[in-house]
């Protein structure tokens, strides 16, 4: 930063500028809590006290979200009959759907012999059936 032409000391006639008394600065109040500040900042101590509207936007935050809670914990013990017989049928179905990959397992790790076993019975089941009708 360049300094100024005057503080070189040539001009004697040039006013030179002081530097400005800050009175809040100066005040033993301000330097008190300054100094209170600066080693609670190397504490690591914040200010307990906030500001009133900040006090009552977390509070009404706390709120909400325990109001959130306790909507959705209603929600869950509180369930209708529809719902308690939708729930009911979905796990029918999963069971059904389980069974069903079972068996398909099954019948994928069966032999090709029984397989064409099984066929073979069908289709000689079929043919004395249709035999029967006629």
């Amino acid at each position: 930063m360049a300094e100024p032409d005057y503080l070189e000391g040539d001009c004697d006639e040039l006013i030179k500028p002081k530097k400005l008394i800050n009175p809040v600065k100066n005040s033993r109040n301000h330097q008190d809590l300054h100094r209170e500040l600066l080693m609670n900042q190397k504490r690591g101590l914040a200010p307990q006290n906030k500001p009133e509207l900040q006090k009552v936007l977390e509070k009404r935050k706390r709120e909400q979200v325990l109001k959130a809670q306790k909507e959705e914990q209603e929600a869950h013990k509180k369930r209708s009959d529809l719902e308690i017989e939708l729930m009911k049928r979905q796990q029918k179905l999963e069971q059904l759907e389980l069974e069903q990959q079972k068996i398909e397992e099954e019948q994928e790790n069966t032999p090709e012999f029984v397989k064409m076993k099984s066929n073979l019975r069908r289709t000689k089941q079929e043919t004395e059936g249709e035999e029967r009708t006629t």
